[in-house]
């Protein structure tokens, strides 16, 4: 199995990231691709028009999320992958957002820190100017 660790700056309060992570509509708004979202425990959520899927497990209000994740592609005899979101706040109304996905199938792991950066971290720096 493979694991990804990505870290971006984003000129966004932690609080506002953990929302938009956790709502249909700043899901959607933040990186292009419709979401279905929820903040309850347990809820199921889509991402990029149902090309992610998955269930929220773990939430620390506005500093962690956990997240069961998988994509279209992964086989279906496949784990899902599981998602940590780290949200630090710092100086300048700024947040650290640390990604840690983890349980990927092995030779995966470029490819979706590629599509992390690609479709999540660029639209999102554009979304929080």
């Amino acid at each position: 199995m493979e694991k990804i660790e990505l870290e971006i700056e984003l000129n966004a309060s932690p609080e506002r990231i953990y929302n938009d992570w956790l709502s249909s509509e700043g899901h959607t708004n933040m990186t292009g691709g419709e979401a279905i979202s929820s903040s309850e425990l347990g809820s199921t959520y889509t991402a990029w028009d149902d090309y992610i899927s998955g269930t929220t497990i773990e939430t620390v209000r506005n500093s962690k999320i956990v997240q069961k994740w998988r994509t279209v592609e992964f086989p279906e005899s496949a784990e899902d992958s599981i998602l940590e979101i780290h949200l630090e706040g710092i100086e300048g109304n700024k947040t650290r957002l640390k990604l840690i996905h983890t349980n990927l199938q092995k030779g995966d792991g470029q490819k979706y820190s590629d599509g992390w950066e690609m479709h999540y971290f660029e639209p999102m720096t554009e979304f929080y100017k």
